[in-house]
């Protein structure tokens, strides 16, 4: 991961999809713009989920950022809701491949431990915590904006985290064993 770079960070929705975009320099966070895609207008969820592939191509090409980080879908009410929210993720998704832009995941229980130190945090305290972070002024009307935020900001507290760069990925145990020779008994 570059020290310095731009992390656009996305909470994905079909109504309302909240965004975010960090810019690092010298390891400081700096907030360059966030904001909202209302999609409440409109009616047809295909013409949402060109409108989300839109927004995100414009941010991307007006941005460029280094990584996208986005917020994975998570069961609440009910399994329509999760599949709606599914679509909206992968649609976003699509347009930051289409622009060769590496993808991040993060489970909302993550983002919310890596920006207050509580998974269970509220909305509220999750943009209380990033204004103090990023010392911006005016909290956004929609906290969806916020949430956006904290998907880039979790994303470059785990990138940067020494936790990260240690971390080894295994495709199995016969990957382990043969990355971890000396952990086998004999």
């Amino acid at each position: 991961m570059a020290e310095d770079r731009i992390i656009l960070g996305i909470d994905p929705g079909t109504n309302i999809m909240g965004y975010g975009i960090l810019q690092v320099q010298q390891k400081k966070m700096s907030l360059l713009a966030s904001g909202i895609i209302d999609l409440k207008k409109l009616e047809d969820p295909y013409t949402k989920l060109a409108k989300i592939f839109e927004r995100t191509t414009y941010l991307v090409n007006e941005y460029k950022p280094d990584e996208v980080a986005i917020e994975a879908p998570f069961f609440g009410k009910n399994v329509q809701s999760m599949l709606k929210l599914g679509r909206a993720q992968g649609v976003a998704i699509a347009a930051a491949i289409s622009r060769s832009v590496p993808i991040f995941e993060y489970q909302p229980r993550k983002i919310k431990q890596s920006i207050t130190g509580r998974g269970d945090a509220s909305k509220e305290q999750v943009a209380i915590m990033l204004q103090k972070l990023l010392n911006f002024v005016e909290m956004p009307h929609h906290l969806d904006a916020t949430d956006g935020l904290a998907v880039a900001v979790c994303h470059y507290f785990q990138s940067n985290s020494p936790l990260s760069k240690n971390a080894k990925s295994f495709s199995g145990w016969k990957d382990f064993i043969a990355k971890n020779p000396d952990r086998l008994k004999k």
